[in-house]
């Protein structure tokens, strides 16, 4: 939750996810409530616990308590819960506790898990207070999570970019340059250094020229500008005949990502592909069209160059 000034109040704000995509994200959290003698763990497992069943009551607690989460941590987000499972292992005189939470949306479930498993071992506590008052919660952590950007490693590979703008009112210097300079900003949150930085005009044949050039000299070319339907879009057409194999699943994923933030995003008619060991790239020309195509596909689209290299998936 970020803290903004507003007329000099303070105003606390939701962290905001509307740039993210949806994945799959898992976590596995875990609490442990120790008794003080096995006389408890036998009521507990004998089901004679006078507030009934100690189990299946916490269990049906810590789904609540999954559920519920954002009613009662503030900065965290609605979200839907598609998979709960929440389990119990005794050792000793310890009740591990195992809450494992699915969701497919924009940000993670570890809070979800963290407070289920806490409200599990409230429910137990609270169930064996009567018959042994040295019952305590040890703690409570997590213990996995999987899922968006920040578990995606980063390859090896060394990658450099090249970004070429297409435009006949830049080139002219009628206007300047945003969209290029931004996707060169927004690829060094990757690591990837961009060597080749240019303005061309909306030129079939100069198009086709810097292409074959720069797919030779770099792994990754970006064209940014020309995949509209006016007279002088022509970047993908020039492009296109290029391809060895062309990608058509990256530019998808990019037009749904943005058919879901502004309606014209359908009419962009970017394309990827590879030319020999090189992914080639052209996003539309506005800077927030290219912004979101790049939060669209990256990091998840630089697996491609470890599947070219014949690793396995």
């Amino acid at each position: 939750m970020k803290t903004v000034l507003t007329n000099g109040k303070k105003i606390n704000n939701m962290v905001n996810i509307t740039s993210k995509s949806n994945t799959l994200r898992i976590a596995i959290a875990t609490a442990t409530v120790r008794v003080s003698n096995l006389e408890t763990i036998e009521a507990m497992q004998q089901r004679k616990v006078p507030k009934g069943d100690v189990f299946e009551f916490a269990r049906a607690a810590g789904l609540l308590g999954v559920k519920k989460t954002s009613d009662v941590i503030p900065d965290c987000h609605p979200l839907p819960i598609e998979f709960c499972s929440i389990t119990y292992q005794i050792e000793g005189l310890s009740i591990i506790i195992m809450v494992e939470v699915h969701t497919i949306y924009k940000t993670g479930v570890e809070v979800e898990a963290m407070h289920g498993a806490s409200v599990t071992a409230l429910t137990i506590y609270d169930m064996l207070k009567p018959i042994d008052k040295a019952v305590e919660i040890e703690s409570i952590r997590l213990l996995k999570k999987s899922g968006g950007k920040t578990t995606l490693q980063k390859d090896e590979i060394i990658f450099k970019a090249a970004v070429v703008v297409c435009s006949d009112s830049i080139s002219e210097g009628e206007t300047t340059d945003r969209s290029g300079k931004a996707i060169v900003t927004r690829l060094e949150d990757f690591g990837i250094e961009t060597t080749n930085y240019e303005v061309i005009p909306d030129d079939f044949d100069l198009i086709q020229k810097r292409t074959k050039l720069l797919a030779s000299k770099v792994q990754l070319l970006i064209f940014t500008g020309g995949t509209g339907l006016s007279p002088r879009d022509v970047t993908p057409d020039a492009v296109l005949p290029l391809l060895e194999k062309q990608i058509d699943g990256i530019m998808e994923t990019a037009r749904r990502y943005g058919q879901e933030r502004m309606p014209y995003a359908m009419l962009s008619r970017g394309l990827a592909g590879t030319i020999g060991k090189t992914l080639v790239l052209t996003l539309p020309g506005s800077e927030k069209g290219a912004i979101e195509t790049i939060d669209a596909i990256f990091p998840a689209v630089l697996h491609l160059f470890k599947v070219m290299e014949g690793k396995r998936h």
